[in-house]
């Protein structure tokens, strides 16, 4: 049997370029020349993102764009034991370690202000074919501070080049990064916001995973790494940011600044927010490395990307986490589905132990902090089924479910501006809510002992079959 316990936990990169040379010496990294930011950037992508074995590639010599400056988009354990190891090492035994600030960094290798800003020199494409402009911001993340706590917060935010000297920020209700920009513009002040937009993945994915109020990514990122993250200070702003980013763009948010921002092909595979006025990054100094890489993740909706992939293995492990937190006894497996974004679909496995613990176990679900927002089906199944293998959790829950009796509705819950099921008028109401469903795919507890049998192998036969006979699918 698989034991997480028994793996080393050991993150081999420290920046985006030993990221790369790592992902080169699994034979994982492409390189192409020439390809245009207008079209065939955002073509490839539509190509080798999809399948779940694509590789990352690097576009160079990007037509218009500086020689040197690039765009980059991104083994042995299945995604359960993946996800288990994930949450054995960095949920119940996380440490947050606090960064340190250094003199120097990288990142400073160039300092443009003044007339030398421009942020369209950088080979950002126009990732699909009706986005609203270059997004820069796909694998990047944004920088804010509490202007009352002090705290800094990591979030990601799509990012839309307008000009030179200014980019749009969409960031929606809800997220830690607005409720700081809120806090300025009540008091009629600009906020202060450091823009990466080139740097370590582990960094993005933090940033791009639900973390509790007030907690920095930077700490958690140290904690994962067992030392701290070395960060140095924006020289106008003082915000601090990874000493070895690739690009950082440095100004303020205004409230009584914005341009039309987007529409961008989203998470879920539709233009749903399409356009709005937003704040405008107003730019007041760009600092990056020699011969620069743009981070691009861009989302492609419609069934897995990348960002869905990541995010089923940390989100999985984070809900786990706050359902046994919650006491809901004998989690077994839990898996946020790709489909979705590894949003809107769960699984739940449990070995039942009372009357209402699938129940119980699947309303917490679809409401902790890891995954209320755009949620839209739990299914909760007993522990035989694989909840990541999608064919077993649809096979439980239309052999165990009965429709009338095994699924509840629950209405107001909290959603995303992306979702394309949010009508006209609640999107002119900004009323950001939706319904989800409960399903409780388990065999009835009051009758568990008389339910049928099934006529498939158990686990541990179906893991002897493929050690003996695996090598008939080769």
């Amino acid at each position: 049997m698989f034991d997480a316990q028994k793996i080393q936990p050991h993150i081999v990169f420290s920046d985006l370029r030993e990221w790369m040379r790592e992902a080169e010496k699994l034979g994982e990294l492409k390189t192409v020349l020439g390809a245009s930011w207008q079209e065939e950037i955002g073509l490839a992508a539509d190509v080798v993102i999809p399948p779940d074995d694509g590789p990352a590639v690097v576009f160079d010599e990007v037509p218009g764009c500086p020689k040197g400056f690039r765009v980059l988009f991104p083994g042995h354990l299945t995604k359960q034991e993946l996800s288990q190891a994930y949450f054995d090492h960095y949920q119940t035994n996380s440490q947050h370690i606090p960064p340190v600030i250094v003199g120097d960094g990288p990142v400073f290798e160039n300092v443009l202000t003044g007339d030398d800003i421009d942020v369209t020199k950088f080979p950002a494409p126009v990732w699909h074919v009706n986005d609203g402009g270059r997004y820069i911001g796909t694998g990047g993340y944004s920088v804010t501070m509490d202007p009352d706590e002090r705290w800094i917060n990591v979030g990601c935010y799509r990012s839309m080049i307008h000009d030179r000297k200014s980019v749009g920020l969409l960031i929606v209700p809800g997220k830690h990064g607005y409720m700081h920009r809120e806090k300025y513009f009540s008091r009629g002040e600009r906020m202060p916001i450091a823009l990466v937009v080139g740097g370590d993945p582990l960094f993005f994915f933090m940033a791009g995973t639900e973390h509790p109020y007030g907690v920095c990514e930077y700490d958690i990122v140290g904690g994962m790494r067992r030392k701290p993250v070395e960060l140095v200070r924006g020289k106008l702003t003082g915000l601090p940011f990874p000493a070895s980013a690739e690009i950082v763009l440095e100004g303020f948010l205004d409230n009584n600044v914005r341009k039309n921002e987007g529409p961008f092909g989203e998470w879920t595979g539709y233009y749903a927010t399409g356009d709005s006025a937003q704040p405008v990054l107003d730019i007041q100094a760009i600092y990056h490395r020699n011969d620069p890489i743009i981070l691009g993740v861009p989302p492609l909706g419609g069934g897995s990307d990348e960002m869905a992939r990541y995010r089923a293995v940390m989100r999985s492990a984070m809900l786990k986490c706050e359902l046994m937190g919650a006491g809901v006894p004998d989690v077994r497996q839990v898996w946020c589905h790709e489909v979705g974004a590894s949003r809107m679909l769960h699984g739940i496995a449990i070995k039942q132990r009372y009357p209402g613990h699938a129940k119980q176990a699947g309303v917490l679900a679809s409401s902790c902090g890891s995954t209320v927002y755009g949620c839209k089906f739990v299914v909760v199944v007993d522990d035989d089924i694989d909840v990541s293998n999608f064919e077993q959790l649809m096979w439980a829950m239309v052999t165990r479910c009965d429709p009338a009796t095994s699924m509840d509705i629950l209405r107001r819950m909290r959603t995303s501006p992306a979702d394309p099921r949010l009508t006209p008028e609640q999107r002119k109401m900004r009323d950001l809510t939706n319904s989800r469903v409960v399903v409780d795919a388990t065999r009835p507890y009051d009758w568990i002992d008389k339910f049928p049998r099934v006529n498939a192998p158990s686990p541990e036969v179906a893991h002897k079959a493929r050690e003996k006979f695996g090598y008939l699918l080769s």
